[in-house]
């Protein structure tokens, strides 16, 4: 136990460290069918997001979560916290659509509906507005500091600051009435919960955005991590046809493409294995340079064949589709190669569809090298969109939905609980035995009502003493109600009650059940 062991240090402040800094993304500019998809996702989304909170319903804000009321305004519809139920419900639901979703076709809501997605869309129209675009962008972070990169740098971060406070302060409006709170901008008459949640999100928002963008795709979002247990060979994902593409290659124009000139396509174990090594090439070829140099020997047989040989340039006429332009991988917001088969990372934006599209059309050759497929389908097998796993899904979502949708609708309008008495069990009067309860009634309803109380029991002789009582209850409150039920002396025991309470006109009813005591025989 006495033998030290030996410590080698792997970061040695050489710059041979093992980690390495992350390498920001300049995603390219695209057109393209789903590129106004997209973007259409974008500004409905965000439109409601921005929208909703000023719009007025029955004269109140159409969407408000008012915590310190305990209330949830959502387009005439009120929940209190006896509805937590249908919240609940309404979580299953929306996990069911993801996993429907997902089974269905593959990884869309990161694509087109996730809210990192769709904010850093915005904050990269904004980086292009200012910065120009991937040339431009990246030519300009090279560059040294002067006044033209510290305007344009300058006023990217302007407009995205500006941006990032809006989204923070639409987020509080939700929560607080956002026309009161934009009245108390100025003279700055905030609270201090609603001055930190307006900057805490906007600056998550920020430097989600803005800062992080695809990293939280990559490492900080679960979905992508557990989405394999969703997919199977029949799942929708963007896809790079390698039978087709491959070996790429650049060509002459005018060259057709692979079913014209009949090469056909490719067997799949040889596609496969050529997408392989071009994927591995740069990695390959450093790591036998390296190897080569620290053993300061040539670049020989002794270290493996050399790149001309490990990744040959193919013969025109034998070259597959794909011209290894890598316009596929500099429209691609999370900086993947698409060509080396699904990956985690993959958001299926459907970018590099369009832009591969374009280059196919371009050079005459069919659409469709990249394109929304299964597995199976690009391997030439049989493939069923439509799979039981879609019919169960969808299934269980309708009967969820529905069930949701009747319990809103069906929910009562009134709340009523019976709380007894807790200093005495009974009480002994002159004419009887009484008994106090406190009726607490919920008017859940945006109008004031009157309600009519009585009291229906199966033992002869327990009434209220007060019969009829009557109560007025405004829009959406709670009223306590004190009433007393008594019965003759010779009432002994425990006897079932109900007590009735009805609208005034009768469109409201509601049976609370409770129980009467008497002296025990």
């Amino acid at each position: 136990m006495s033998k030290k062991i030996d410590i080698d240090l792997l970061d040695d402040g050489s710059g041979s460290s093992v980690y390495v800094k992350e390498r920001k993304v300049y995603p390219r500019d695209v057109t393209g069918r789903f590129d106004r998809l997209r973007k259409a996702a974008v500004f409905w989304l965000l439109g409601m997001y921005y929208v909703f909170p000023w719009l007025q319903w029955d004269g109140h804000q159409a969407v408000l979560f008012d915590l310190p009321a305990r209330k949830f305004h959502v387009f005439g519809l009120t929940f209190w916290p006896q509805d937590f139920t249908f919240l609940a419900m309404l979580l299953i639901i929306l996990a069911m659509v993801l996993f429907f979703v997902t089974a269905l076709a593959g990884r869309i809501w990161c694509g087109y509906a996730c809210p990192q997605t769709v904010w850093t869309e915005v904050f990269l129209w904004m980086e292009r507005w200012t910065e120009g675009d991937r040339a431009k962008r990246m030519k300009l972070d090279a560059g040294p500091w002067n006044g033209n990169k510290i305007l344009r740098k300058g006023s990217k971060h302007a407009l995205w600051i500006v941006f990032a406070l809006w989204t923070g302060f639409t987020f509080v409006g939700f929560f607080t009435p956002i026309v009161s709170l934009g009245q108390r901008i100025w003279p700055f008459e905030w609270n201090g919960w609603e001055t930190f949640w307006v900057f805490f999100y906007a600056l998550a928002t920020l430097g989600n955005a803005g800062f992080l963008r695809e990293q939280v795709c990559r490492y900080m979002c679960p979905y992508a991590r557990f989405q394999s247990a969703m997919f199977d060979r029949d799942t929708l994902i963007i896809a790079y046809d390698p039978m087709r593409g491959e070996p790429r290659g650049p060509r002459r124009r005018g060259l057709g493409d692979v079913i014209s000139r009949g090469r056909g396509l490719l067997d799949k174990v040889l596609a496969y294995e050529l997408v392989f090594r071009a994927s591995h090439h740069d990695a390959a070829g450093n790591a036998m340079e390296v190897a080569r140099a620290d053993a300061g020997l040539p670049n020989d047989a002794e270290f493996g064949a050399s790149l001309e040989v490990a990744l040959p340039r193919p013969d025109p006429e034998l070259a597959g589709d794909c011209i290894d332009c890598t316009l596929c991988v500099q429209v691609c917001p999370t900086g993947i190669d698409i060509r080396n088969g699904l990956q985690y990372d993959c958001i299926a934006c459907g970018a590099c569809i369009d832009v591969c599209d374009e280059v196919m059309d371009k050079m005459g050759y069919p659409r469709g090298l990249i394109r929304y497929s299964t597995q199976n389908a690009i391997d030439g097998k049989p493939t069923r969109v439509l799979r039981p796993r879609v019919f169960v899904y969808a299934a269980l979502l309708l009967v969820l939905i529905g069930a949701w949708a009747w319990g809103i609708a069906a929910r009562s309008p009134l709340i009523v609980d019976v709380l007894r008495d807790r200093n005495a069990l009974y009480r002994v009067t002159a004419d009887g035995i009484d008994n106090g309860y406190t009726l607490k009634l919920v008017n859940k309803t945006d109008l004031e009502q009157d309600y009519r109380i009585t009291l229906d029991a199966t033992t002869p002789g327990i009434e209220l003493r007060d019969a009829g009582t009557s109560v007025h209850v405004l829009a959406a409150q709670v009223a306590s109600v004190p009433v007393e039920v008594t019965a003759p002396a010779s009432v002994q025991g425990r006897h079932e009650v109900r007590f009735i309470i009805e609208s005034a006109d009768g469109s409201i009813r509601q049976v609370a059940d409770s129980s009467f005591f008497g002296p025990t025989p």
